[in-house]
């Protein structure tokens, strides 16, 4: 079996596996690395077929997540982010003795538009128009999708040069993972799943997202009341890039909570 891509950094009492979106690696997570690492033991991931976790085929939700789970720390706050949010969550369904909290970063629990159920999403449509395009024009097809990622927040050139240079910085992904990859996001639903979850859950959003929409939000927030979700008003789908220092105060506002649960006679 072959190893995915693996770094660890810090020495804070709680660790914290951060889980990069489609296309991508974890240089996304460069800009707040420092910051993170200063409070948590920090493990950064490519996902496997993704940078530099190269020799891995196309997979299915649960062989990704097992993949990742195999290499990770016996107990840790699991961030995902977009894609990494399903292999976050799915490993938290599975494995909730693993798992400290689950925190999905500009994710959900199904990516698909459903209108019958008036469920907001991107439509299944352009995904599979995604798919197609991957095969006809690689490059274009990744940097549409990095692009889609930034609109609307006040950085979004900046923003959208700091993700393509991620996809640039690291061997580029086959069209064959990258399409596993958007088949996950057009197929898997864990709306149900997660109802039953039993670890903490927070869930963090951009409000300007414009591919996971905010009324998802709202929807999670009555259908998994024992979750947390937090938006960040002027940011898209990579707050932690947009407005990195919000979005670590977050972090660390969580990993606080959980010592203290951990450690109740300790203020």
């Amino acid at each position: 079996m072959n190893n995915i891509w693996w770094q660890t950094r810090g020495e804070g009492n709680i660790h914290l596996v951060l889980l990069h979106g489609w296309g991508l690696n974890a240089g996304v997570w460069d800009c707040i690395r420092e910051q993170l690492a200063s409070q948590f033991t920090l493990h950064l991931v490519d996902l496997p077929g993704y940078g530099r976790s190269i020799g891995f085929g196309a997979m299915d939700l649960d062989a990704m997540a097992q993949c990742v789970l195999a290499q990770a720390p016996e107990r840790a706050i699991w961030l995902g982010w977009s894609l990494g949010g399903l292999v976050a969550s799915q490993i938290a369904l599975t494995h909730p003795e693993r798992v400290d909290a689950l925190v999905t970063v500009a994710s959900s629990p199904c990516f698909s538009a459903h209108e019958q159920e008036a469920w907001p999403g991107i439509k299944p449509t352009v995904l599979a128009g995604f798919q197609q395009q991957l095969s006809e024009d690689f490059k274009r097809t990744v940097e549409r999708f990095l692009a889609l990622q930034t609109l609307g927040t006040e950085s979004a050139r900046q923003d959208a040069r700091k993700l393509k240079s991620v996809v640039l910085d690291a061997p580029t992904p086959s069209v064959e993972v990258l399409n596993g990859g958007l088949e996950i996001l057009k197929s898997v639903d864990l709306r149900v799943e997660l109802e039953r979850l039993t670890v903490p859950f927070w869930r963090l959003y951009g409000r300007l997202d414009g591919l996971v929409p905010r009324k998802i939000a709202a929807l999670l927030d009555v259908r998994l009341p024992h979750s947390t979700s937090v938006m960040f008003d002027k940011a898209a789908h990579a707050p932690f890039i947009s407005h990195p220092d919000a979005f670590c105060e977050t972090l660390v506002t969580l990993g606080h909570c959980l010592e203290k649960q951990q450690n109740p006679n300790n203020t």
